[in-house]
């Protein structure tokens, strides 16, 4: 099976088709992503917040994402497979930025990477590019920067903050990234964005106006309840089906109604009459004259 590549990604503006992209943190959840129409997947530093606990993605390491793209890679064999670079992993220069790019690319076998920041960024992404790593872009709400932004706002407003945002957008695009995520911005300015760049938009909470769609998993499925983001679009209600399905299970546990006999294993009867008091074996004899006390 053939992988999407950076290059399927940018043909797909071309010809007009919609991208499909998701998140996806671990092996069974990305054969799942995948087999469901994923083009791409990202292993976003997300999963501090939906799969680790944190209360924002700042506190994810490195570490943290290897472990998990390796898994996501494992479980997959068709979608592009995007790593995301976690907060000060390539914001303290771009040399800092090629080693640890270079780990999800040798070390996870993703790729691509995705990292955030538009003009401050460009320099890091076109050496990243120049080494043969496919960066995709990230501008407007950049979750790693919400200390800086106050929370998590709309971004590009005004017209000096929309103009910021094209510069953003520019800058990626010259830098070589091959398709940039527009998050939280107002959908005019997204799709103004999208119709004046070469390379895919990816819209999250950017309208529809974007080249595509990019979704956290746990959001779409209802399976993260701290908040509800007002982009999330819900497709299913997963946590409540597996609080059910839990709830079910511990009542059969505690009224003796699991297992049943279709979840135990038998034994043969005269094997089993070995091991009772006064049986005809070893074990049987030696428990019947008490030596085995």
């Amino acid at each position: 099976m053939t992988r999407v590549s950076t290059t399927d990604v940018r043909q797909m503006k071309q010809r007009g088709e919609k991208i499909v992209m998701m998140t996806a943190y671990d092996c069974p959840t990305g054969r799942l992503v995948e087999q469901g129409g994923a083009d791409v997947i990202l292993v976003g530093d997300t999963l501090g917040m939906v799969v680790l606990g944190y209360d924002s993605t700042l506190p994810v390491t490195m570490e943290d994402m290897i472990h998990h793209t390796k898994a996501v890679v494992r479980g997959t064999g068709h979608a592009l497979v995007v790593g995301d670079m976690p907060f000060m992993s390539y914001q303290t220069g771009w040399q800092d930025a090629m080693r640890n790019a270079a780990r999800f690319i040798q070390e996870a076998g993703c790729g691509a990477v995705k990292l955030e920041g538009g003009v401050r960024s460009a320099e890091t992404v076109q050496k990243l590019v120049e080494a043969g790593i496919p960066v995709m872009g990230h501008i407007g709400l950049t979750p790693q920067s919400v200390n800086q932004f106050g929370g998590f706002k709309v971004q590009g407003k005004t017209p000096a903050a929309a103009v910021q945002l094209m510069h953003d957008a520019q800058a990626l695009e010259q830098a070589g990234a091959f398709s940039i995520v527009l998050e939280t911005i107002p959908a005019p300015l997204a799709e103004l964005l999208t119709q004046r760049l070469s390379v895919p938009t990816i819209g999250i909470g950017a309208g529809a106006g974007c080249d595509g769609q990019v979704q956290v998993f746990h959001d779409m499925l209802g399976m993260f309840e701290a908040f509800v983001p007002k982009h999330a679009g819900r497709y299913a209600e997963i946590g409540e089906a597996i609080r059910d399905a839990v709830r079910r299970y511990a009542q059969d546990v505690r009224s003796g109604a699991f297992p049943t006999e279709k979840q135990s294993f038998r034994m043969d009867p005269a094997a089993l009459a070995e091991l009772r008091p006064g049986g005809a074996g070893t074990i049987g004899r030696r428990h019947a004259l008490g030596l085995d006390a």
